[in-house]
């Protein structure tokens, strides 16, 4: 444990980053499961609102860091593409 009140701090701060950091990918890979769930069940209509959902919460977090963004673009190319071939 640290010391420094500073520290301390900062302590508090890194584990309520790290909680939220967590959330958002949670939030993320349980959308591209839900997605993917769509596509095996050949449900189109779900699996296009599906994307959507995927490619929004994925970009959210690319803007956070969390995510790298050709990961990001790599993963929702995937899952167009898998959404097209449905169709």
């Amino acid at each position: 444990m640290p010391n420094i009140k500073s520290s301390k701090k900062a302590v508090k701060v890194i584990a309520k980053k790290t909680e939220a950091n967590h959330e958002l990918k949670a939030r993320v890979k349980n959308s591209i499961k839900k997605c993917e769930k769509a596509i095996a069940t050949k449900d189109v209509e779900a699996a296009s609102v599906a994307v959507k959902d995927v490619q929004k919460n994925i970009d959210k977090a690319v803007s956070k860091g969390i995510v790298k963004k050709n990961t990001a673009d790599r993963q929702k190319s995937r899952l167009n593409n898998k959404v097209k071939n449905m169709k």
